[in-house]
């Protein structure tokens, strides 16, 4: 059983999906990437859950992000399960689905907790940025589904700070003043930030969003 860190290279591994063999590193190539889990397929809360995916892919192909799914079941499962999904939520599931009937993947990213339910995966999420590093981890119980929303906020929270020098503050979202990060000293503020900034205390420098381009 893995123990995945933030910074750590997300594992590789090959698996079987809804949409054919996938090679992980291969596949998110220099895209963002979402895995998330499923604690077992024609769940009702996951239902929603990959139907909500489905409707978001235009946001999550913005931001240039690739999103899978995993659950222990099978692919044959996987396919009547998506049937359902389509008629359910009203749309057309649009990204893999792996099938992990040996838990190989779930054992490599620590998905299965014992104590939570010796079978089946938590609703994990890893984001993984295009150099394959584990950016953001979230752990769900199989009872609460995971706000999607929240998620898009965090990618662009990660891709804003990964090329500005810049943090983003409680309840950020696209758009709103972010902070300077404290290795800036105050006198160079202008020449990172043109837009200006305002000093709350000086270990608190708030600027406008950088422009992502």
């Amino acid at each position: 059983m893995s123990t995945i860190r933030l910074g750590d290279v997300a594992p590789n591994f090959t698996a079987q999906t809804s949409q054919g063999e996938l090679v992980f590193h291969d596949w998110l190539g220099e895209s963002w990437g979402i895995l998330f889990s499923h604690p077992a397929d024609y769940t009702p809360v996951c239902t929603t859950e990959l139907g909500t995916v489905a409707k978001y892919k235009p946001e999550f192909d913005k931001r240039n992000v690739k999103v899978a799914a995993l659950s222990v079941d099978g692919l044959e499962s996987h396919k009547g399960w998506i049937s359902d999904i389509n008629e359910t939520q009203n749309t057309t599931v649009n990204f893999p689905i792996i099938a992990d009937e040996n838990r190989e993947v779930s054992a490599l990213y620590d998905m299965i907790h014992p104590n939570s339910d010796a079978n089946a995966t938590v609703r994990s999420v890893f984001v993984i940025a295009p150099d394959k590093t584990v950016k953001l981890i979230i752990t769900y119980p199989a009872s609460t589904g995971r706000n999607f929303d929240e998620l898009l906020r965090v990618i662009d929270s990660l891709q804003l700070t990964a090329y500005h020098k810049v943090a983003t503050p409680a309840n950020w979202k696209n758009g709103d003043d972010c902070v300077v990060v404290p290795a800036i000293a105050t006198s160079d503020i202008p020449k990172h930030f043109p837009k200006g900034y305002t000093e709350v205390k000086p270990y608190l420098r708030l600027t406008p969003q950088p422009n992502l381009d």
